[in-house]
């Protein structure tokens, strides 16, 4: 069974992050909010949170996964992004979008699209995200919480409790939680291409 954790949507309790991040740290699955809807999020390293992941959502090896990153600092560890990316990047965070960009070598290679060698990164503009963030000194590897054969994603930390009790091992509430998956931005090729349009406004990068 999941344990749920009901912190703060303004001031989260420092104690209940830290019981979040240790659950993480032992190779745990959880959902948390961020400004776009709740996400699935294991630590980096961990295969079988990969594919705990892959099995409640149906995802084959073609999915980007997206490292959910504290601050640009942290993100600039694990893509390659070249000047010109940097500042489109840069204006747009923290906020609503997920970006595609190729991998360091920081980035484990089950993680990477298996033919362009990129992964998705973001920064979310969530104070329980951020604060989870803080706590785990590293990136969360995450996917958006959408269901399979479902449109919507799920928004609600007690409905996620209920549906997915024996696939988590913990949910993080904080009451407030975006309803809208990113916006999603290739910025693998000569050209930015929005691969799908959600919360984040796409205009800044057509």
């Amino acid at each position: 069974m999941a344990r749920y954790f009901d912190v703060h949507p303004v001031d989260p309790q420092r104690r209940a992050i830290g019981q979040v991040a240790g659950i993480v740290r032992d190779g745990g699955l959880i959902a948390y909010p961020t400004d776009s809807c709740f996400a699935l999020g294991c630590q980096l390293g961990d295969p079988k949170g990969i594919e705990r992941i892959r099995e409640i959502r149906r995802l084959d090896d073609k999915h980007h996964f997206t490292l959910v990153c504290r601050d640009f600092a942290q993100l600039g560890q694990f893509v390659q992004i070249s000047n010109q990316v940097f500042r489109s990047v840069k204006a747009a965070t923290p906020g609503q979008y997920t970006f595609i960009l190729p991998a360091t070598k920081e980035v484990p290679r089950r993680l990477l699209h298996p033919k362009k060698k990129t992964v998705g990164v973001r920064i979310p503009q969530h104070t329980a995200a951020q604060a989870l963030l803080a706590e785990l000194g590293e990136p969360l590897l995450s996917s958006t919480l959408l269901l399979p054969d479902e449109p919507e994603p799920l928004t609600q930390g007690w409905e996620i409790k209920e549906r997915l009790d024996t696939a988590l091992d913990a949910v993080l509430d904080s009451g407030d939680c975006g309803t809208e998956p990113t916006t999603v931005v290739d910025f693998s090729g000569p050209e930015p291409e929005i691969v799908r349009r959600g919360a984040g406004d796409p205009a800044r990068f057509e």
